[in-house]
């Protein structure tokens, strides 16, 4: 085992970089082993967010054909909970990067070569796009917590500032898992002979 001046750990058996081809097989860093872990708990258990959601909108569909009464705070918790889970998810599937990818070139290039559109990505793209909405994001929410928001619907949910404060959280974490991802990518390109791994490290 091997460690970088930023800290990876790093096994140095040598493999040949440009002969491995899927996305996933990147080598892990302390800091993408914590973080992963951290936020692979937090996405499980915030998967129950959907089946709660699904209870939600079955009960309202059935007050409101069987028993003729609509309520609107149950209207307003199936947006409430959507926008947690996929707040929340958003994290985690940068995380697992097991999501789909349509692309006709990336995934015929070598692990190397997609690394480095990775890198430029996250760089040029991610980062600059996280930093925009994290700093719109903090008067935004501040606001509703200060005017103590609720909704302007008669019988809506109170809180509105806690589900404003989602957005935030859930782009916090994201913001994360783009360290971690980053991280991994430079280890990667700059580190030598660094052992990627096949299995993400969120079990």
């Amino acid at each position: 085992m091997s460690q970088n001046p930023v800290g990876a750990q790093i096994d140095i058996t040598h493999v040949d970089l440009d002969s491995l081809t899927h996305h996933t097989e990147l080598p892990q860093t302390r800091l993408s082993i914590w973080v992963d872990r951290c936020l692979s708990r937090i996405g499980e258990l915030l998967s129950w967010v959907w089946t709660l959601l699904m209870a939600v909108i079955i009960l309202n569909v059935f007050m409101r054909y069987a028993l003729g009464e609509g309520r609107i705070e149950f209207e307003e918790l199936q947006w409430h909970l959507y926008a947690v889970g996929w707040l929340f998810g958003l994290s985690y599937c940068f995380v697992a990067d097991d999501h789909v990818r349509v692309d006709l070139i990336h995934h015929r290039l070598s692990i190397r070569a997609q690394a480095w559109i990775e890198l430029l990505g996250i760089l040029l793209l991610l980062i600059p796009f996280l930093s925009i909405v994290l700093w719109y994001a903090v008067p935004f929410v501040a606001y509703s917590w200060e005017m103590q928001e609720v909704s302007g619907d008669p019988g809506g949910l109170p809180f509105r500032w806690l589900i404003k404060s989602a957005l935030f959280i859930g782009f916090a974490l994201l913001a994360l898992a783009t360290l971690s991802r980053l991280s991994r990518v430079i280890c990667l390109l700059f580190v030598p002979r660094a052992q990627p791994s096949t299995k993400p490290a969120i079990a």
